[in-house]
């Protein structure tokens, strides 16, 4: 048996240690982890005009788009046409993350390896481009790769194409949550010995006019169109919606004996999973922050850890009323005096919010800022609100020894999810 493989049939029953060997990120602040890295401890914005569409009429003019991404350095080029940009995000994400893993797959664990990639909605642009298409010419210029290109499982598919990865592949589709489902999956099947590696995060690429413009009619989305970089401010009173962005998040999370015989690189430990449902409306988190306050005692319940262990939590943060206000009563529910002690900051304020990709995206930051000791800022915190009246991190990023952390999503239809992570010491 080679020796980065485990004898699964050993132990069976008992709980599988779980740790994050590596990173890979494409957001507006940019392509690869460090560019992302930078950019936080800057407190760089990576918002600006859209550029994509023509939003003149638009009442949102501003997006957090990917600006930096060249699909052929990462993708063949005849391969690219046949994957929707969410699906190109999501593979050179993750063979980032692969490159810097160094996981080999082969014959001997092809079948113990997966890939779960959380989507929200999915090819959107394929559909727009296809549909103009259709009704412009009719069936004869609607291409074979239109279904492929569009439908959210086709990026968990190409990426286990891409690596021969034959174990569970399939999307969480959760709304905002997405991409922490698709962590927090992926930690229970390697948890339970189901998998010994899987390759996980979250993809999304729906800033097109229809995307935006369903977002607009919610009256869910920032208008401070003259200062794109100031409009997402999270936990800031002159919060008005957030700001919608692109991109991918994936880590590749493998059973931690895996991880030591190859003598892989640790970024974290992933102790801990919460899922739940406010089961309350459509759109609006249910009062006080009841779900999200659940699902964090759920975490922290599946990692064994007390709630004063925890020194940092990468908010949902979105830069919507509702939920930063409710997101800091359910911490205050969960930590009570603890509370205050925590820092909490939105990197949102910066990428802006990638919807099902957003998970993904932080569940790497959380990770780095475990790896590194360093908390981002939240940016634009400029006027506090008395109903979110936490440690935001304000603005300037802080030197700290983090012990665990948690990072939370919460989105529509009320679906909650939230992933533990400790710090990793030998």
């Amino acid at each position: 048996m080679p020796e980065f493989l485990v004898d699964t049939d050993k132990g069976r029953g008992t709980m599988k240690r779980v740790v994050i060997t590596g990173l890979g990120l494409v957001t507006p602040l940019g392509t690869g982890v460090e560019k992302n890295w930078t950019g936080l401890l800057e407190g760089r914005s990576g918002i600006g005009p859209i550029t994509r569409f023509d939003v003149s009429d638009f009442p949102t003019q501003i997006g957090g788009e990917v600006k930096d991404f060249v699909p052929e350095e990462f993708i063949e080029k005849r391969e690219i046409k046949k994957m929707d940009p969410f699906i190109q995000y999501a593979y050179a994400s993750a063979q980032m993350a692969m490159d810097e893993a160094g996981l080999p797959i082969t014959s001997d664990n092809e079948d113990m390896v997966g890939v779960i990639v959380g989507v929200g909605i999915g090819g959107l642009s394929s559909i727009e481009s296809y549909h103009k298409v259709f009704l412009d010419t009719g069936l004869k210029k609607v291409s074979p790769f239109f279904i492929p290109k569009l439908i959210s499982n086709l990026a968990p598919g190409q990426i286990a194409i891409r690596y021969g990865a034959k174990g569970v592949n399939y999307t969480p589709t959760s709304a905002c949550s997405s991409g922490s489902h698709a962590i927090g999956e992926a930690f229970r099947l390697i948890r339970l010995g189901e998998q010994q590696a899987v390759i996980a995060g979250g993809a999304e690429a729906a800033l097109t006019p229809m995307g935006l413009g369903g977002f607009i009619a919610m009256k869910a989305v920032s208008t401070h169109n003259d200062e794109p970089d100031r409009a997402s401010r999270p936990f800031d009173k002159r919060r008005d919606g957030f700001v919608m962005a692109e991109g991918a998040g994936i880590v590749v999370m493998e059973e931690l004996e895996c991880a030591r015989r190859r003598g892989a690189k640790i970024y974290a430990e992933v102790v801990g999973y919460g899922a739940n449902c406010d089961a309350h409306h459509m759109t609006a988190p249910s009062p006080s922050g009841e779900g999200a306050a659940r699902c964090m005692q759920q975490a922290l319940r599946s990692g064994d850890i007390q709630p004063t262990e925890i020194d940092y939590i990468n908010a949902h943060g979105t830069s919507t009323p509702y939920n930063d206000a409710n997101e800091t009563k359910a911490i205050k529910r969960v930590f009570g005096e603890h509370a205050g002690r925590l820092a909490v900051s939105s990197t949102k304020s910066m990428t802006g919010h990638l919807l099902g990709a957003a998970g993904g995206v932080e569940a790497v930051y959380a990770a780095l800022v475990l790896d590194r000791d360093t908390l981002p800022p939240t940016i634009n915190y400029e006027e506090p609100d008395p109903d979110c009246d936490l440690d935001y991190v304000p603005n300037t990023p802080r030197k700290a020894p983090i012990r665990a952390a948690l990072s939370n999503s919460f989105g529509f239809g009320g679906t909650n999810a939230t992933i533990a992570f400790r710090k990793w010491t030998e």
